[in-house]
């Protein structure tokens, strides 16, 4: 297959190897990442598939789908240990044995060499691959490799998201292009926050329906966690060409969701936040409660935050709120924990205690339960910005576990701050 000429249209199916899948003590997030990479280069993904650590059940797995697609991707059992047992699985429905190779055996050993670890003697079989099979370099100490089976090629991966990721750009995708000869798709994503998901398509309505018939480029839409994206995906022969097709869309959409919008691609609202900060000169401290540090750990996520970014606090219980976030006891008496009042205290302690120039502050009530008299969902959010009176306000956010409400909340006091921003001349 790998000399013969190049197809298009390819198909692929990703298999997942792990009892934990199965039991749900991990998720398994390789098979989406994979498939997001190969719908770039337009191949298009028909199935996932998660199994146990049985050979019988991989073997069957793997066949499966060698008979279904073009290329499978394997991800997981290429490990140590006795229930790794992708290799003996591959090797089985390719009617090969396994062979060690000595190149890897002698990377297995210089792995542990370099650490100052002795190599328990069972690790060496990582360096066994099925007879005929190409390795793929170790990101680690397990090799990857590539095996044509009948029609398909399949690919054998780490099931550590960091070693998969590696092979995958490094080895599997150069290689099922030059197998494929496929074209590309490309994806861009405008990014929405403070709109409902509804609000968002209702905006976008003209461009999807004359979009429709064409069918490249096509609009999708995300909701999660208080904010939208608009993902707009073409395919074309090359990413350039793809790209033509998407950017003036995408600059369309920008001007039609107006302030809605925090950024594109891979910048969310803590992006936004950050490029107004930036552009006022100004730092920021945080004190929250609800969120439990969630809105400082997205600021932080942004490259350069300590430029702009002091620090936060979090305040959790009233006792936290006074001796932290410098809350007068009386306000928490007259007002209660979860309200506007509060807020903007916290707000303006966590600018003063940490040197800011502008506080951020967020109370609410997460669930299961109510509390004092305010519902699950409820939460206050307060901005004190230099020269101006505190800013506040009450949400009553979805959500029926407490995860989902403090995603919401974070999501909503960051969007709260950057249109507090906005309005601010620079």
């Amino acid at each position: 297959m790998a000399d013969g000429p190049r197809r298009v249209g390819w198909r692929a199916q990703v298999i997942a190897v792990g009892s934990e899948l199965l039991s749900g003590d991990s998720v398994d997030t390789n098979s989406a990442w994979i498939s997001m990479r190969l719908a770039e280069m337009g191949v298009d993904v028909l199935r996932h598939t998660s199994v146990g650590d049985d050979v019988d059940r991989i073997a069957d797995a793997v066949a499966e789908a060698c008979a279904r697609v073009d290329a499978v991707v394997v991800t997981g059992g290429l490990g140590p240990t006795q229930d790794d047992l992708t290799r003996l699985a591959v090797a089985r429905v390719a009617g090969v044995g396994l062979e060690r190779r000595q190149d890897l055996a002698r990377h297995v050993s210089e792995y542990f060499a370099r650490r100052g670890r002795l190599m328990p003697e069972r690790n060496l079989v990582q360096a066994d691959l099925p007879a005929g099979a190409r390795p793929l370099q170790p990101a680690g100490t397990a090799a990857g490799f590539v095996l044509d089976v009948g029609a398909a090629v399949v690919y054998c991966l780490p099931g550590v998201p960091s070693e998969m990721r590696a092979m995958v750009e490094r080895d599997l995708l150069p290689d099922l292009a030059r197998r494929a000869g496929v074209g590309t798709t490309v994806s861009r994503v405008v990014r929405t926050a403070g709109m409902a998901e509804s609000a968002v398509a209702d905006a976008c309505a003209a461009v999807v329906e004359r979009l429709r018939p064409a069918g490249n480029p096509t609009v999708g839409f995300l909701a999660a966690g208080g904010e939208t994206r608009v993902r707009l995906t073409a395919r074309a022969e090359s990413r350039p060409a793809a790209l033509a097709l998407l950017d003036p869309v995408l600059a369309e959409l920008v001007e039609l969701l107006g302030p809605g919008v925090v950024g594109v691609d891979d910048e969310g609202v803590e992006h936004a936040v950050a490029r107004q900060l930036r552009r006022l000169g100004w730092s920021l401290a945080v004190a929250e409660s609800v969120t439990g540090g969630g809105v400082g750990a997205r600021l932080v996520t942004v490259a350069g935050a300590s430029d702009w970014f002091r620090g936060g606090l979090i305040c959790y219980v009233d006792e936290a709120k006074v001796s932290l976030g410098g809350v007068d006891p009386q306000v928490l008496a007259a007002h209660g924990p979860v309200s506007e009042a509060t807020a903007a205290a916290l707000a303006a302690g966590a600018r003063q205690r940490l040197g800011a120039d502008v506080g951020l502050a967020g109370v609410g009530v997460a669930g299961p339960t109510g509390q004092g008299g305010r519902e699950v969902g409820t939460v206050a959010l307060a901005a004190v910005l230099p020269g101006a009176r505190p800013r506040t306000r009450e949400l009553g956010l979805p959500g029926r576990e407490r995860s989902e409400v403090q995603a919401f909340a974070a999501s909503a006091a960051l969007d709260f701050l950057r249109r507090r921003l906005a309005k601010t001349a620079g």
